[in-house]
């Protein structure tokens, strides 16, 4: 008798993979991604385009925080970032790597983020760095919702997340990475868990950030879509409008 595959966007399911995997998730994914993670957190960070005027916000499916330093770096303005994740292991590794200078300045809660209790209006900007593809369409309508709700009147949002790089001419070779090295640089260095191949299985179901961005205009926001790296990553960005 087969069994019921799980599903794999299930809360507890995407908990346990992140819970397992969070002790060498910052090194793994910087290594396997060339680096261009951190570029790509960058220009997310970038399209948020804050103003001045910009003092809280939300870091949604926050994982270890490597969105931080960028963050704080480009807008030493903020003065508090909220940041929301359903793993206790990603939530432990944060809090870790937090600096003294900065962690009066960083509150952390760890909960799933599509259940969490957010006030509305609440945020002057919502960003969120690879956290897209643990959800499946249904939970991106509900992202897509909440986003319009907690932020301010003229409040920004950017989200980035691996993607299918669909007509680009080394499309097959990146899937190639995303499929196949990826699960064999988890069998040979880290004990075969498979949780890092997950992480590959996640990006190649994601596509793109396009049918984000149609959700995020249906729920009365200014949407628009970005490419980066040929669309190896994608970006969701925009604002609420100022009245």
């Amino acid at each position: 008798m087969s069994k019921t595959p799980p599903d794999i966007y299930d809360p507890g399911f995407v908990k346990g993979v992140f819970d397992r995997c969070s002790d060498k998730y910052i090194s793994f994914s910087y290594v396997c991604s060339m680096g261009f993670t951190e570029r790509w957190r960058r220009q997310c960070v970038a399209e948020l385009k804050l103003g001045e005027e910009a003092r809280h916000g939300y870091d949604l499916m926050a994982g270890t925080g490597e969105v931080w330093p960028h963050l704080l770096a480009a807008h030493p303005h903020i003065e508090r970032i909220t940041a929301i994740d359903i793993s206790s292991g990603m939530h432990k590794r944060a809090m870790g790597r937090l600096h003294t200078m900065r962690a009066h300045r960083i509150a952390f809660i760890e909960d799933d983020v599509l259940a969490s209790d957010l006030p509305d209006a609440s945020a002057d900007f919502v960003i969120s760095t690879f956290g897209l593809k643990t959800f499946n369409p249904e939970q991106h309508r509900r992202l897509a919702a909440l986003t319009a709700r907690v932020l301010k009147p003229g409040g920004r949002f950017a989200y980035i997340e691996a993607s299918d790089p669909k007509g680009w001419f080394l499309r097959p070779l990146y899937l190639f990475h995303l499929k196949v090295v990826l699960p064999l640089i988890e069998r040979l260095f880290l004990r075969g868990a498979q949780d890092f191949a997950m992480i590959g299985a996640y990006s190649t179901r994601f596509g793109d950030a396009a049918t984000l961005v149609e959700m995020l205009r249906e729920e009365g926001l200014d949407a628009e879509f970005r490419k980066a790296f040929f669309g190896c990553a994608t970006i969701a960005c925009g604002s609420r409008a100022a009245t």
